[in-house]
């Protein structure tokens, strides 16, 4: 079988550094678990656990090197140089995963403080996704075939006039295919790419990273300080870490509907735009814009970020909506780092509990826009649900 490893510390998507830079600022005594779930009921080969277990122990090895250094302090000032400063003593420790097999059925549990185990999960879910083709022989289409597939895509964004944003690492087939489809995307789309989500690539495309911070930002927030109170809270403490900077708000954590109730019009003028990340798209953009007229701000002077499975055909939907009414760009994943002629995966690895200093473990929730998505015990569930007032 052909050896999977990763090629840097900072092969991960951006949103994990900046989240972490900000959990050992306030959050440095905070221990959580996340574990891995097979929405797409992938069969995993007989002893897939023992090569991921391998692969896990080589990451012990990842460092970050001077340049890369480097590059974080030119590229993200945001970052204090006490962080780059942690994250080049930083060492994965394989001890905090738990990786079993029962059948065809894996299992993979990350345990540990929030600021070292926050950083397994993409990774992790890459080095699955690239095992699981490698350890079955699975044939993908060949590179040249590759490069034409994704200048095809490309081309036809430029022309449609978006911004394009590759926010597919999680689920790629591989890093050679992921590292191929940014060159061709660096090269070709001059008029719509701005970049992709993975530090490493930014790095070798001398491009910003892409990225703010994702929904276990705020489910932790719901655990520590209460449902209610979760969106508000972790708008807050967002911008005492960054002031103003990384102002791309997740929207959907509690759904959409609850997050807009506490996006005040402090938050409202101070963030540049929310994230879309499930439910339907034009009913998202039409809420986005009617929020920001109440608020009396014009839309047009903020953004929407879409990244919920998209592909051509979808975006050219809502750009068709957004055109003229307010700022869109697109964050697509798998259709860009998993077309390769084999049926894509299908999984997520989410935070399932936390435990605030002095504090007892407590299961934590999302609440999707889309009902299949959410996560988390059915009672805990339910009493989101209760709390919020939320009846479907």
């Amino acid at each position: 079988m052909t050896s999977v490893q990763l090629h840097s510390i900072l092969d991960n998507d951006f949103y994990k550094f900046t989240m972490q830079h900000a959990v050992v600022k306030l959050f440095p005594n905070v221990k959580v678990k996340y574990a891995f779930i097979n929405r797409g009921k992938h069969v995993f080969p007989p002893n897939f656990a023992v090569l991921l277990k391998e692969t896990v122990d080589t990451m012990v090895d990842l460092k970050l090197t001077a340049k890369e250094k480097q590059f974080l302090a030119d590229n993200c000032p945001y970052l204090d140089l006490t962080y780059l400063d942690f994250l080049q003593g930083y060492q994965y420790n394989p001890a905090e995963v738990k990786i079993e097999q029962d059948g065809s059925d894996l299992k993979v549990i990350i345990e540990g403080y929030w600021y070292r185990t926050i950083l397994w999960e993409v990774p992790l879910m890459a080095l699955i996704s690239e095992l699981f083709y490698a350890s079955q022989n699975l044939i993908r289409i060949g590179d040249d075939e590759i490069k034409q597939i994704t200048k095809d895509k490309i081309e036809k964004y430029n022309a449609l006039g978006v911004v394009i944003l590759e926010f597919g690492t999680r689920r790629r087939h591989s890093y050679k295919v992921h590292r191929l489809v940014n060159e061709t995307l660096d090269v070709f789309g001059s008029n719509s790419f701005l970049g992709t989500s993975n530090v490493h690539l930014a790095m070798l495309q001398n491009r910003k990273p892409s990225g703010t911070h994702a929904h276990e930002w705020f489910m932790f927030h719901a655990s520590q300080y209460g449902f209610k109170v979760a969106n508000a809270i972790s708008l807050e403490n967002w911008t005492k870490v960054y002031v103003g900077d990384l102002g791309i708000a997740l929207t959907d954590t509690y759904t959409t509907d609850v997050f807009f109730e506490q996006f005040n019009k402090k938050y409202s003028k101070l963030f540049d735009g929310v994230r879309h990340d499930s439910g339907d798209p034009i009913e998202f953009a039409k809420k986005t814009i009617a929020h920001y007229e109440q608020m009396g701000i014009d839309p047009k002077s903020k953004i929407i970020v879409f990244s919920d499975s998209l592909n051509f055909d979808k975006v050219k939907v809502i750009a068709d909506f957004c055109r003229d009414k307010i700022k869109m760009s697109f964050g697509i994943g798998t259709n860009f780092s998993n077309d390769v002629g084999l049926p894509a995966m299908n999984m997520v690895i989410k935070l399932t509990d936390a435990k605030p200093e002095n504090s007892h473990w407590e299961g934590v929730v999302k609440l999707s826009d889309e009902k299949n998505k959410h996560t988390g015990t059915p009672k805990m569930i339910a009493l989101a649900k209760q709390v919020l007032g939320i009846e479907v």
